[in-house]
């Protein structure tokens, strides 16, 4: 196998067919289910977004106002679950404290299940389990930031839609409709990619027939890493280095220097700029008016001129919404937990799909290690002998 060709990383290696989005090369939009992810985000409620990637379809009004009463049934932090994340210390990062929440009521849902095939259940069991899981994690959510704040939890509001009650449910106060438009595009924006780190991951553990709470669990695991999830805290840990336009420059000729990584900025399948990118920072647009800071979005536009003009390298969909949810009031540290909130419509997406055509995902590898040895004095018994002379004869 010397001239297998290996591709780290599996860069260009297709490895199955998805319905559920694309970037069309042509127009370099992210479409889901077809449509652009840009008009959706302009036109619809984050709802309606999940339902298009479950089915395949925009919701009709029925069909949404059905979503939305199941939704609002189950936006309550289950009692179990606040217990279990009451187990962690208040210092834990977030995404643990997401990815054990979203364990714990995995646990609780499949109780009882001793064979573990049944656990994997079926289309319409893991549509419910992906409307549950989707209504449950702005709880989680809120309840982590305000726990790490001193706060008590806020209950959820049945008459608010998915974004407003979200927000609703952190801070304690009716969001002004700008805030809860801003935030919805953003949940809309980040919540399917194809076959990126965290949803391929889904697919893996999906694809060994385990359920689709473990499945979720392992993609918030993936989404942990900095390389995956995290830039845009990151891109606000740049912003308070750099404190003030005025230093951009200074700091961007240290950081370059340094070979610094700068997040926020490239996109390995984007290569003439990240097309959620105009969307996002038309919303950031109006929170920075809403909210009176022109200082943050100078800082973050000298920043991202600076670095294109040397660099050549834009900005992707973290680089905006960073300081989006920073002027919303979201601790930095929630950011990530925010994109879960967002992604896990496309994890649950692509886990039902895996499993209506499935085959277990286990690629090859070439080795390089030592070639075969023996321990020094061991003898090798008759059944051992029987084996390897089997083989040679299959070989030979």
């Amino acid at each position: 196998m010397t001239d297998t060709q290996i591709r780290k990383g599996l860069a260009g290696v297709v490895a199955d067919t998805t319905a559920i989005s694309k970037v069309n090369p042509d127009t370099n939009s992210l479409l889901y289910r077809g449509y652009p992810v840009q008009e959706l985000a302009a036109t619809q409620p984050f709802e309606a977004v999940a339902y298009l990637l479950w089915t395949g379809e925009v919701p009709t009004e029925q069909e949404l106002a059905e979503l939305r009463t199941t939704e609002r049934a189950h936006r309550a932090l289950a009692p179990e679950v606040k217990a279990v994340i009451d187990l962690l210390p208040t210092s834990a990062h977030p995404m643990d404290e997401v990815r054990t929440a979203v364990s714990a009521i995995g646990a609780v849902e499949t109780a009882g299940i001793d064979n573990v095939l049944d656990a994997v259940g079926t289309p319409e069991e893991n549509l419910r389990r992906s409307i549950q899981l989707f209504a449950a994690l702005p709880a989680i959510v809120a309840y982590g930031q305000r726990r790490r704040r001193g706060q008590e939890p806020i209950a959820p509001r049945d008459d608010l839609d998915y974004s407003a009650n979200f927000l609703w449910m952190v801070f304690g106060e009716a969001a002004d409709p700008v805030v809860v438009d801003a935030f919805n595009r953003s949940m809309i924006l980040y919540a399917e990619h194809s076959f990126n780190a965290s949803t391929f991951t889904a697919r893996v553990v999906t694809s060994t027939l385990s359920d689709l709470y473990s499945a979720v669990v392992a993609a918030i695991g993936a989404l942990k890493g900095p390389l995956h999830g995290g830039a845009n805290e990151a891109v606000m840990h740049i912003f308070d280095e750099i404190g003030d336009a005025s230093n951009v420059v200074p700091w961007l000729d240290e950081a370059l220097a340094s070979k610094r990584k700068i997040m926020g900025f490239g996109h390995r399948v984007y290569k003439r700029g990240d097309s959620r990118v105009p969307t996002m920072h038309d919303a950031l647009l109006t929170l920075v008016e809403h909210y009176d800071r022109p200082d943050l979005l100078e800082l973050s536009e000298t920043l991202e001129r600076e670095f294109v003009a040397r660099k050549g390298i834009y900005p992707n969909l973290d680089y905006p919404s960073g300081p989006a949810y920073h002027l919303i009031g979201f601790d930095t540290l929630t950011f990530t937990p925010l994109f879960v909130a967002a992604r896990v419509t496309g994890w649950t997406a692509h886990i039902m799909e895996q499993l209506a055509a499935n085959a277990l995902i286990r690629p090859l590898s070439v080795y390089d290690g030592p070639a075969e040895r023996h321990i020094d004095g061991y003898v090798p018994n008759e059944s051992e002998l029987a084996a390897a002379a089997r083989a040679e004869e299959f070989a030979g």
